[in-house]
C-alpha cells in the first residue's frame, strides 16, 4: 500500500499527514493550535494566536516581490468527526488512519479531514518553502469553522494586513467561489411526562442505517435521505396504526452533516407485534424504492428488545412526532437568480429523546439573510407547538459575490491559460468564512478554491490525488501573479 508521504507534491502531503496525526474535532483544536504555533516558530516566522484561538503566521516576500500586495492564505484547523457505527474510533485521542486507493486518499471508516486539512497543508508547505516565489504572506488558521464559525466571528478588525484573501476551502477543482450562504443554528429543547407502557407489550429497537449522508450545504441538492425524517415517518405511521409508544430516539449527529443513522426504542401492543413487523418490512421496501438512486444501501431493522420501563406520555408523543413531521428538511427554495443553486435549506440534524428530555437541532442556511431568518422562525413555530423552548445561535452572514473583482478576473484568466478550459465562477450553498471575515475587512478582495473532495462530512470523504496536484500548480501560479500594491 502506497504511503501518503510518497505522494506528490511531497511538502503538501507530508504536512497533511502531520496534521492528521493530531486529534482536531471542532471545539477541541487545542493540540492543533499548539502544533501550528510550534510550526511557525520553528521556521523563524512571526507567529501568534489571537484571543479566540486563531493562529496567524506572517512570511516576508521572496526577493523581487516585496512590492506586491500582501496575500492572506486562509483555512480552518478543525474537522468534522463522523464515523461508521461499526468503527471503533475516538476522535479525541486518535489520529486519522489514511490509505491510498487508486487516485484517491481515504480514511478507514471515518471522515478524512481533507476538509479543510488539504488547504491547511498547502499553506504550511508554502510557509516552509525556500524556493517558491510569493508576495508578502499572512496565514490565518481559524478554529471551530465547522460547528459555529467561532474563529472567524472572533477575529478582530486591524489584526490582518493583507488586501487579497485566498480561502482554500472549496471542494471542486474547476470552481472559483465568490459567494456563499449564511446560516443559523436552531435548537428546540424541553421535557415531557413519561408513563409505563403496560405489561401487555413488546419492546422493539428500530434502526435506520446505510444512508449516504454528506455535507448539509453542498450535498443538500442531491436529495439524499435524512435518517431523522425517515425514522419519524415510520414512528408516526406506526403510532397511528398500531398504538406504538416511543421510549427514546437517537438520530443524527452534527448540524453540518446530513443524518445517516437513527435508532428508536418503542413498545408495541403484543397482539399487534407481528403486524408491526410486517408493516416495517413493507415500509422498508417502499423507502428503498424511493431512495434507490440516492441511498442504495438504505436499511431498516426491527428487532425485539427488553420492554422499556417508560415511554412518552401519549398526548406529548402525538405533538412531538407531528412537529417533526412538519419541520422542513432539504431544499426550501432554489435561487431565482443563479441557475442550479440552492438559495435556502434546512437540515434536521439531530433528534435526541431520552428520559423525559428532548433536543432537536437544525442548521438553516440561505444566501438571503432575511429568508434564512424567516425559515428559522417557521421551524421554531413548529417546535413550539410541541412545547419546545427554541433558541437561535451561531448565526453567520452570507458572502455577497463580487464577480467583477480584480482577483476573480486574474484567477479566471490564469486558470484558462493553465488548463485550457474556463473556470466555473460561482457561489455555493455552504458556509465559508469569507463573508464573516469580510465584515471586518470590507476592502479585502476574496476568493475560494481547492481540490476535488467528495463525501465531505461523512465517512465516505476522499480527496483526489491528481486534483491536489492541479490545485497546487494553480495556487503557486496565482502567488506568482499577484499584482503590485
Amino acid at each position: 500500500m502506497q504511503d501518503i508521504r510518497q505522494l506528490s507534491p511531497a511538502p503538501l502531503w507530508n504536512a497533511f499527514a502531520d496534521l492528521n496525526a493530531i486529534p482536531r474535532p471542532s471545539k477541541h483544536e487545542e493540540a492543533a493550535c499548539t502544533f501550528m504555533l510550534d510550526f511557525g516558530n520553528s521556521l523563524g516566522l512571526e507567529t501568534f494566536q489571537d484571543e479566540t484561538g486563531n493562529v496567524i503566521i506572517r512570511k516576508p516576500a521572496t526577493p523581487g516581490m516585496e512590492n506586491r500586495q500582501t496575500v492572506l492564505l486562509q483555512g480552518h484547523l478543525d474537522m468534522v468527526h463522523q464515523k461508521n457505527a461499526a468503527v471503533d474510533f475516538d476522535f479525541a485521542t486518535q489520529g486519522i488512519q489514511m490509505y491510498v486507493e487508486d487516485d484517491w486518499v481515504k480514511a478507514k471508516g471515518t471522515t478524512l479531514g481533507a476538509d479543510n486539512g488539504i488547504g491547511v497543508a498547502a499553506i504550511m508547505a508554502i510557509l516552509a518553502s525556500k524556493d517558491i516565489p510569493h508576495p508578502p504572506l499572512e496565514a490565518l488558521f481559524t478554529v471551530d469553522e465547522e460547528t459555529g464559525m467561532t474563529g472567524a466571528l472572533g477575529l478582530k478588525p486591524g489584526v490582518l494586513q493583507a488586501t487579497i484573501m485566498l480561502n482554500l476551502d472549496t471542494e471542486e477543482d474547476n470552481e472559483l467561489t465568490i459567494g456563499c450562504a449564511g446560516g443559523v443554528d436552531v435548537t428546540g429543547t424541553g421535557s415531557y411526562a413519561q408513563e409505563a407502557p403496560g405489561q401487555d407489550a413488546t419492546g422493539y429497537v428500530l434502526s435506520v442505517t446505510g444512508l449516504k449522508g454528506g455535507h448539509s450545504g453542498m450535498d443538500i441538492i442531491l436529495g439524499r435521505g435524512n435518517a431523522n425524517k425517515l425514522m419519524n415517518r415510520l414512528l408516526s405511521q406506526a403510532a397511528a396504526q398500531f398504538g406504538v409508544r416511543v421510549a427514546s430516539i437517537d438520530g443524527g449527529g452534527l448540524r453540518n452533516a446530513i443524518p445517516r443513522e437513527s435508532q428508536a426504542v418503542c413498545a408495541v401492543p403484543r397482539q399487534k407485534a407481528r403486524d408491526f413487523e410486517a408493516f416495517i418490512a413493507a415500509e422498508t421496501a417502499v423507502l428503498q424504492k424511493e431512495y434507490t438512486t440516492t441511498d442504495p444501501d438504505l436499511k431498516v431493522s426491527c428487532m425485539e428488545t427488553p420492554l422499556p420501563a417508560q415511554v412518552m406520555a401519549a398526548a406529548f408523543q402525538e405533538q412531538f412526532l407531528s412537529a417533526l413531521y412538519a419541520l422542513p428538511n432539504g431544499i426550501y427554495r432554489m435561487s431565482p437568480d443563479v441557475p442550479g443553486m440552492v438559495q435556502t435549506s434546512n437540515n434536521l440534524a439531530r433528534v435526541l429523546v431520552k428520559d423525559g428530555s428532548f433536543s432537536v437541532q437544525c442548521l438553516t442556511r440561505s444566501s438571503v439573510d432575511t429568508e434564512k431568518t424567516d425559515l428559522a422562525r417557521g421551524i421554531a413555530a413548529a417546535l413550539q407547538l410541541a412545547g419546545a423552548t427554541v433558541t437561535f445561535t451561531g448565526a453567520y452572514p452570507g458572502w455577497t459575490p463580487r464577480p467583477g473583482s480584480a482577483i476573480a478576473g486574474l484567477m479566471s484568466d490564469l486558470y484558462q491559460k493553465l488548463f485550457d478550459e474556463p473556470a466555473h465562477v460561482d457561489a455555493v450553498h455552504a458556509g465559508l468564512e469569507c463573508g464573516i471575515i469580510g465584515a471586518n475587512y470590507p476592502d479585502m478582495e476574496m476568493i475560494s478554491f481547492g481540490p476535488n473532495i467528495t463525501g465531505a462530512h461523512s465517512p465516505d470523504e476522499q480527496v483526489q490525488i491528481s486534483s491536489v496536484q492541479k490545485f497546487w500548480q494553480f495556487l503557486l501560479a496565482v502567488l506568482g501573479k499577484v499584482p503590485a500594491r
